[in-house]
């Protein structure tokens, strides 16, 4: 019997997120280690979804119910948002997404005390702490673990569209990075990060995982940190590359874009070839480095194509599959955003050129999580909402 659960699946491709999320000392606009008292007045208030902690304790995770369309995930976000926004206010604390804090030091930041998170801080030493970033985690549910495995490959060369949607990290550590999304240089650290290996069976893959299990390097799928990875506890796939959106609106956009890419590959079943991990690496670094000017290298058909333009062919082929979904609008804010070249890193930009401080641009990213009408991310405004 393998070590590894089980896949037992699901008939239609739901969706899931996790959002993690920065809690703000509203004096300084850094960090602030609050995430046990918060999570307590949180328990107590009804929602529906799940919010836990995260590895430190400047962060708080939200896990959204089961969805089988767009509206009811964003529906399910934006009451979420609210109740945690309201929380926030009542205790003087911020809340905001973006994928990095942009001046906090890690060395300052203090580990959660869990069984597991103490496991990790033991394992990974400083690299613990400096897993204080922030990002989406979307997982859609898969028929079986044959179609999970597909889709981590067959997904893979859609990962820079999802970097560029959610991109927002271009500070860190007090300064520009010249990065659309500089978290990723962070998980590369992690020895289990990357890609999984090229098996396409679920009995092979059981075997990889025991083979792994029984060196003692790995005890859960949660000990792998690859950009895409089977969840069979879940019956799903987890993508794991996004930025946690500015705004959980764009959140719910991203995975409905995800839904339909699975929702279209498991009609299609486009052949797929281990020959695009050629390119893997660099295109995803394109992606983070770049944002929507990156030029990807298609391995397969040698050539080099626009990262925008990727994206919008690739809205066109999603259309009919948008209106069986119910994803019409998503779909199209994903193509306008995409049109505009404008994520959370160009708002995040355009906040500390109007500012010229970060404490201000930090304001600003809280201001605009918590309101209950975000959805654009438009020009720098006033910091009215929180003092």
């Amino acid at each position: 019997m393998s070590h590894l659960q089980s896949f037992k699946g699901a008939s239609f491709p739901t969706i899931g997120v996790e959002l993690e999320l920065q809690l703000i000392n509203l004096f300084n606009f850094n960090l602030a280690t609050e995430a046990q008292d918060f999570l307590r007045r949180l328990s107590q208030r009804q929602h529906s979804g799940e919010i836990k902690p995260e590895i430190t304790q400047a962060m708080i995770e939200i896990n959204s119910s089961i969805h089988e369309n767009y509206t009811s995930l964003n529906t399910e976000l934006i009451l979420l948002r609210n109740l945690i926004a309201d929380e926030a206010q009542k205790t003087h604390i911020g809340v905001c997404g973006g994928g990095t804090h942009p001046f906090q030091k890690w060395k300052h930041q203090r580990i959660y005390e869990t069984e597991r998170f103490a496991n990790v801080s033991e394992q990974y030493g400083y690299l613990a702490k400096q897993f204080t970033v922030f990002g989406q985690h979307i997982h859609i549910a898969c028929p079986n673990g044959d179609d999970a495995l597909y889709l981590c490959h067959a997904l893979a060369q859609y990962i820079p569209h999802f970097i560029v949607l959610t991109a927002a990290s271009p500070f860190q550590q007090g300064v520009d990075t010249s990065f659309d999304c500089s978290r990723l240089g962070v998980i590369n650290a992690f020895p289990l990060s990357g890609t999984p290996p090229w098996i396409l069976k679920w009995s092979e893959f059981e075997k990889y995982f025991d083979y792994l299990y029984e060196l003692d390097i790995v005890k859960s799928m949660k000990d792998f940190y690859w950009d895409i990875r089977p969840k069979p506890e879940y019956s799903t796939i987890e993508i794991r590359i996004c930025d946690t959106p500015l705004t959980v609106e764009k959140a719910a956009e991203v995975a409905a874009y995800a839904q339909l890419l699975v929702y279209w590959l498991l009609d299609k079943k486009p052949r797929i070839d281990k020959e695009l991990y050629t390119t893997y690496l660099i295109n995803r670094f394109r992606a983070a480095r770049y944002g929507f000017g990156a030029i990807l290298v298609d391995s397969l058909k040698g050539r080099h194509v626009p990262l925008l333009q990727d994206i919008l062919m690739t809205c066109d082929t999603l259309e009919s599959y948008a209106i069986t979904l119910k994803s019409g609008i998503a779909l199209n804010r994903i193509r306008e955003t995409t049109l505009k070249r404008h994520n959370g890193a160009t708002w995040l930009r355009a906040q500390y050129q109007q500012f010229e401080i970060l404490e201000n641009t930090v304001r600003s990213q809280a201001n605009l999580w918590m309101q209950d009408d975000a959805y654009q991310l438009g020009e720098p405004f006033s910091n009215s909402k929180i003092l």
